[in-house]
């Protein structure tokens, strides 16, 4: 038995102010339970697990698991006795090697067994682990990637890899933060079999934060809905539910208008994706597609379909084998594969939100905020050509280093490397904006999103899931881009902060007619927010139309198979 009572953590910013994140907690979890949290985003639900896990400490209260007693004075000599007895999955985390998918489980084997997993060389150990890293990665239907690389798997696979190598413990509680946000239904539905086959196999105890009601639903019999660090109820699953959705906003309609003019082309577009030693994994398949000005263009398909690599190719992040990606800017056609100015202009006015938000951890919001906004204003955009001219940087080679301020600053950095340039170059030709005039671009933004204006002093590490989420859209909408392109940033967020989201969205469309291109595996959500959507599989266009109609075809092919 798992048994929390009273505990309390309060968390000192760097301006000395305190959150309580967790306020007087009681609750127990029974042996071989599979217990639900659920609570809107900042609740304290994954400072909690984190907690449990023996990585955060705690100001009041105790903790009781078999025969420790753990208090915020011990907490230190427990730690290793709770990060012994526990695994821990949290949100959006992809710790994991630069190898492939077997690799990285027979990593954390090696790693179990000798006390460093960094020390293993695969190539000695491979025999002795590979049968049960295999059967590993059966359990969470990824034996067929097991020779993919671990950093080109989609974001819901990256999950499902993270949860196969803490599943190589063998724990005896397994604290589970949103496991399966990323994934289509399909693979979401393996992911929550493979959870209760682990409760029901092993007796393994699972607690588990999930704010979508169908996951707990799935797999619990009892939740605790906690708000503000604070224990609000704790009964059936269906009772708990339904009280969480009780303050969802109403639905804020699509506005209705002329969609007509494309602003995107897509034409007979192909490319062959392969992995470094994983051979060839992928191809998009003669797609073609237009995307309308002032639409909210959904694209929905299986994990690993190829809807991030069709978003990627569209911002010009990579190059297709052959077609033509068309983009209208000015009144002119640019083709996104001709380097130069007017593929700049384009960029200039399109964001983009990858699925690993690009915000650092440790640099206050404002900051990054300013770092972002810089390149897309006429001031700094304008200074980045004259400065180009001036140290003879053609055009071309500008445009290169332009498309990594959308890109996340590690992924930036090795492409810079790769042309033999330091991340210096950035900040040369596109210095941050001074704060005073980011608070103008974000006031809007912020007020949409039903953000408050103080976050703009915290570190992104600081902020709770569903705060990260909506601040990255924040930091993309901020320079109000003509095209906005988002690659799953929605799968983790509670369905009230959800609502929030989609309404913005909407409203943001209507009032400054941006395009908004969007991938999801949330089908309610697209559903409610778009006006158009494309089902893509195995890189080939399926079908497109209307929202309703095509979500319900992708969950009947899912279901079917």
């Amino acid at each position: 038995m798992i048994k929390v009572e009273n505990l309390t953590k309060i968390y000192k910013l760097q301006n000395n102010n305190k959150i309580k994140a967790l306020d007087d907690t009681s609750f127990e979890v029974e042996d071989n339970e599979i217990f639900g949290i659920m609570g809107i985003s900042g609740s304290g639900k994954s400072t909690l697990m984190r907690i449990l896990r023996g990585v955060e400490e705690f100001d009041e209260g105790k903790i009781i698991i078999d025969d420790m007693e753990i208090t915020p004075e011990n907490y230190s000599q427990y730690k290793n006795d709770l990060k012994e007895k526990t695994a821990i999955h949290l949100q959006r985390s992809f710790g994991l090697w630069s190898k492939t998918a077997l690799e990285n489980v027979i990593h954390k084997l090696h790693g179990i067994k000798t006390g460093d997993e960094t020390t293993a060389n695969i190539d000695d150990v491979k025999q002795e682990y590979e049968e049960e890293a295999l059967d590993i990665l059966e359990t969470v239907g990824l034996k067929d990637k097991a020779n993919h690389f671990a950093p080109v798997l989609s974001g819901g696979e990256k999950q499902r890899l993270v949860l196969a190598r803490q599943l190589a413990k063998k724990p005896e509680i397994l604290l589970l933060d949103e496991p399966a946000t990323m994934s289509s239904p399909k693979k979401k539905r393996e992911v929550l079999d493979t959870i209760k086959n682990i409760n029901e196999k092993y007796g393994t105890t699972v607690i588990i934060v999930s704010h979508q009601p169908e996951i707990q639903e799935y797999l619990t019999d009892r939740i605790m809905l906690i708000y503000n660090g604070k224990v609000e109820a704790i009964d059936s699953s269906d009772k708990i539910i339904s009280k969480f959705l009780e303050n969802e906003e109403e639905i804020y309609p699509i506005a209705e208008k002329k969609r007509d003019e494309p602003i995107v082309k897509v034409e007979n577009l192909t490319r062959d994706f392969y992995l470094y030693r994983g051979g060839h994994v992928l191809t998009i398949d003669d797609v073609s597609f237009d995307v309308k000005k002032g639409e909210i263009l959904s694209i929905i398909g299986p994990t690993g379909s190829g809807k991030t690599e069709m978003l990627r190719m569209i911002a010009g992040f990579e190059q297709a084998d052959s077609g033509n990606i068309e983009i209208l800017i000015d009144g002119q056609w640019t083709n996104m594969q001709d380097y130069g100015e007017n593929r700049m202009k384009i960029r200039k006015n399109m964001g983009f939100m990858h699925q690993e938000f690009a915000l650092t951890p440790h640099t206050p919001i404002i900051e990054q905020i300013a770092t972002h906004i810089s390149p897309k204003t006429d001031e700094t955009y304008q200074k980045a050509l004259d400065k180009a001219k001036e140290i003879g940087l053609s055009d071309e080679a500008l445009d290169v280093i332009y498309q990594l301020t959308d890109l996340s600053r590690n992924e930036a950095i090795l492409k810079l490397e790769k042309i033999n340039l330091g991340p210096e170059v950035l900040n040369i030709l596109f210095p941050a904006i001074p704060e005073d005039e980011v608070i103008e671009y974000i006031i809007p933004v912020f007020d949409a999103l039903d953000l408050p204006l103080p976050l703009l002093n915290r570190q992104f590490i600081e902020l709770s899931g569903g705060q990260k989420v909506r601040v990255a859209i924040a930091t993309v909408l901020a320079s109000k881009p003509d095209i906005l392109i988002l690659d799953e940033p929605f799968g983790d967020l509670d369905p009230v902060t959800l609502r929030i989201v989609a309404n913005s969205l909407k409203k943001i469309n209507e009032q400054f007619d941006t395009t908004i291109i969007l991938v999801s595996h949330t089908m309610d959500f697209v559903k409610e927010v778009s006006t158009r959507t494309l089902y893509i599989n195995n890189g080939k266009l399926v079908d497109e139309g209307d929202p309703e109609e095509i979500t319900d075809e992708f969950i009947k092919a899912e279901n079917e198979e």
